[in-house]
């Protein structure tokens, strides 16, 4: 005869108590985007081959602004 036990009151209060406290792991997806402003730019480290540098920085000033263009054409946008 199986009879139900109601559950531990300690077990159920840690696994409450663990449940609140234990921190997620983030990960890139995990980043908040709901305060991101509308056509903002944001600040990233990118490390690109000198020669296409060279490509977009010899058309003078504006060169980051090409790079963004080409990467928005590649990402098909």
């Amino acid at each position: 005869m199986n009879i139900r036990r109601p559950p531990d009151s300690r077990s159920a209060a840690e696994a409450a108590f663990k449940a609140v406290t234990t921190k997620k792991p983030e990960g890139p997806d995990d980043k908040p985007k709901a305060n991101a402003i509308p056509g903002a730019k944001e600040t990233v480290s990118l490390r690109i081959d000198r020669d296409v540098l060279d490509h977009f920085q010899g058309e003078g000033p504006g060169w980051q602004d090409r790079i963004n263009a080409a990467l928005r054409k590649a990402a098909g946008k």
